[in-house]
């Protein structure tokens, strides 16, 4: 039987990935309202609106500092504590003197990643929280630590409740 008939019935054209190179893809249901409960989920209602998380894009490009493993780690810390997360771990991975660095801050809310190609004066940073942390306040900081040139950032929603 396959995974999904097995996971509620729901079939592969019902739900479609983007790519079918992946045959160990599970495929579910869009999430349904859940049952009121009385503990805290730290799910985000909002406008009207019911979702686990907000999740940043944060791409920086002609940024500097890159390659700079303890200023990374601190400026993602600074983020972490501007956005009122709460941190629980960060471990940093530089990949050589000077080359980049690929990074994560473990928070309570979710977490903060970054990767860096110095090289390119670029950082991809994904910023994802729930409950009352506040990504966008945690921009300023990485802003402040890299100087970009140019930023782009792009949300999402995650977990919505349809």
């Amino acid at each position: 039987m396959r995974k999904a008939a097995r996971l509620g019935g729901f079939s592969k054209e019902r739900l479609t990935p983007t790519r079918e190179t992946n045959t160990n893809v599970t495929y579910l249901a869009p999430a349904q309202r859940p049952v009121e409960s009385t503990t805290e989920d730290h799910f985000i209602r909002k406008d009207g609106v019911e979702y686990a998380g907000t999740h940043l894009l944060v791409e920086l490009w002609g940024a500097s500092n890159l390659a700079d493993v303890a200023g990374i780690e601190n400026a993602l810390l600074e983020g972490a504590r501007k956005a009122g997360a709460t941190v629980l771990h960060s471990y940093m991975h530089p990949f050589g003197e000077g080359m980049g660095v690929s990074g994560v801050v473990v928070l309570a809310e979710s977490h903060i990643s970054i990767h860096t190609w110095p090289e390119r004066g670029y950082a991809a940073i994904d910023l994802f929280m729930c409950g009352k942390a506040d990504p966008y306040k945690a921009i300023p900081a990485l802003k402040a630590a890299f100087a970009p040139n140019a930023i782009q950032v792009a949300e999402s929603k995650r977990g919505l409740v349809v």
